[in-house]
């Protein structure tokens, strides 16, 4: 694995988490993914943040979305790229130090922690286990909440690809319904003679 700091985020679709960790006297942020590990010099939710700009959105814009769409304001999941469909969920208030983000997409299952019934391990695809500072029932209500969101934006999204491609099909059918195409014809013979004029006035 490679721990090593970096300074740009790359929210792409292969990340799993993004947990707190201590750097010294600050809070980082370890940014897990599938085949590899990194670090981050800011919090998660900052993480979180920047994610959305770099996908041309906010975070609030992000979280009054999740609000509009299924009526979520506490520990909202947030949608950071529909198109790559990273839709990722909090596990505590965002502001907490202690909060871990999850990536919904990568989750293949979850169950309770023998030793604490406020934790929650959870499997991800790639078969890495985390442990989670939040119940069971937390866990799986946050899980529920983000597909209802993604549910939600699929169901806007798809029509929307539809009605663009019948706008683009019309458009074409009515350009091939105008007046049929007329090549013209070019006198060659005063098109040389234009380019040698052109060509003595350049030389001059």
């Amino acid at each position: 694995m490679n721990n090593k700091v970096i300074e740009e985020i790359d929210f792409d679709p292969l990340v799993m988490a993004v947990i707190p960790i201590k750097y010294g006297s600050k809070i980082f942020s370890k940014i897990l993914k599938m085949d590899n590990e990194h670090i981050f010099p800011l919090r998660p939710l900052e993480v979180i943040k920047r994610s959305c700009q770099y996908y041309a959105s906010s975070f609030n814009g992000r979280k009054e979305g999740t609000k509009k769409l299924i009526g979520v304001t506490h520990k909202p999941p947030i949608v950071i790229d529909p198109v790559q469909s990273i839709y990722v969920f909090p596990t505590a208030s965002p502001n907490q130090p202690h909060c871990i983000w999850i990536s919904h997409e990568h989750v293949f299952d979850y169950y309770k922690d023998n030793n604490d019934n406020t934790r929650t391990r959870v499997i991800f695809r790639n078969n890495q286990e985390i442990v989670v500072p939040i119940s069971i029932h937390s866990f799986e209500n946050q899980m529920l909440r983000t597909a209802l969101l993604r549910t939600k934006i699929d169901q806007r999204s798809a029509p929307e690809r539809w009605n663009k491609q019948k706008i683009i099909e019309t458009s074409y059918r009515g350009a091939e319904a105008m007046e049929p195409y007329t090549p013209y014809e070019v006198n060659y013979d005063m098109s040389l003679l234009s380019m040698e004029s052109f060509s003595k006035r350049l030389n001059k």
